[in-house]
């Protein structure tokens, strides 16, 4: 089984992680690099009353051009392409799950989500409508703050992978519930989670306590399998019953998961547990054979009929035709084709 995954693309670590998928009936699936691109890029900015376009975003890009965040790259790319200045930053902290603060031109600088404006008491005034509108539209927003005063807000958009709706069909059709993870607040991810239809948002997920979320899957009584690429899913990866990660993804995600789609493409998920189900049939049939071969010889044995039947070599046959059936059978492994030809 795992030598016809490794032909198929999908890296799987060791017999205990394929007997295991075949128990999955739940899997989370990270939203950004794993459903998505991971290459955001800006599509709106609305400055608030007395500030204009360009002012926004290239206070915004000044701030993040420190940054190694997918949504910070987006924010200076859109900055470089308009050639807008980029001020020196004098003072630089990023807050896990939450956003940034920076001291540019003398002032304090806040860029981040709704949970960052609501920690420093920043009202958001006419921005609140727009800002909603662009999360109903699965769009990420990030509000921007000057001396604690909101001076507008830049909406973000990540384009779905090609193959995202293909996997979440294939993975309804193995009777998988799907849940999506997400840093995102509730909004825009359930604007996602809708247009794929996902059966459940787990929404503003700081990194941290992503793996907490697979454990609550878990008391559920559910086998949890989690799907994720990058360094902050490793935890919950780990955690999971059967961690699948991205080939493209991080060293780190890689190394959690136990299961690796080296193609990091979706569909890999639902041939994975398709192959760990067809190895486990075949598993219970070989059992099935073995068992049958003795349990129909040992009553003749007993009674004493097999030295008139020609006894050891009639032993010595049942044996090897046993082991050739076991052989034979797992052989067809070689020939498993997943359902889902688009792999």
């Amino acid at each position: 089984g795992t030598g016809r995954g490794a032909e198929l693309g999908i890296l799987i670590k060791g017999g205990d992680v394929l007997e295991t998928a075949h128990r999955l009936n739940a899997i989370i699936l990270d939203k950004t690099g794993t459903l998505t691109t991971g290459i955001p890029t800006v599509t709106d900015i609305i400055p608030a009353q007395d500030q204009n376009i360009d002012s926004v975003l290239a206070w915004a890009a000044s701030a993040e051009q420190v940054s190694e965040h997918p949504l910070a790259q987006a924010i200076v790319r859109a900055a470089q392409e308009k050639s807008l200045p980029f001020y020196p930053v004098t003072q630089f902290n990023a807050l896990t799950g939450s956003g940034i603060r920076a001291k540019i031109k003398g002032g304090s600088l806040l860029l981040g989500n709704r949970r960052l404006m609501g920690e420093h008491h920043i009202s958001l005034n006419a921005l609140q409508p727009h800002a909603e509108a662009l999360e109903t539209e699965g769009k990420t927003v990030v509000f921007l703050a000057i001396n604690n005063q909101s001076v507008g807000l830049i909406g973000i958009s990540d384009t779905l992978k090609h193959d995202a709706q293909d996997a979440i069909d294939d993975l309804h059709m193995l009777g998988l519930e799907i849940a999506l993870i997400t840093g995102d607040n509730m909004r825009t991810a359930q604007a996602v989670a809708q247009k794929l239809g996902i059966d459940r948002v787990l929404a503003e997920v700081l990194p941290e306590d992503k793996a907490h979320q697979v454990t609550w899957l878990q008391n559920e009584g559910k086998s949890v399998g989690m799907v994720g690429d990058g360094i902050n899913d490793a935890p919950a990866l780990a955690c999971a019953d059967v961690g699948i990660a991205l080939g493209t993804g991080t060293d780190v995600a890689i190394e959690s998961a136990g299961i690796t789609l080296m193609s990091g493409k979706l569909l890999g998920i639902g041939t994975a547990i398709r192959l760990s189900r067809q190895t486990m049939r075949i598993i219970r049939q070989n059992l099935f054979w073995a068992f049958a071969y003795n349990i129909l010889l040992v009553p003749v044995a007993a009674f004493g009929l097999l030295n008139p039947l020609g006894g050891p070599m009639l032993a010595a046959a049942a044996m090897a035709l046993s082991s050739v059936t076991v052989v034979t059978n797992a052989l067809r492994l070689r020939y498993f084709i997943p359902t889902n030809t688009k792999i």
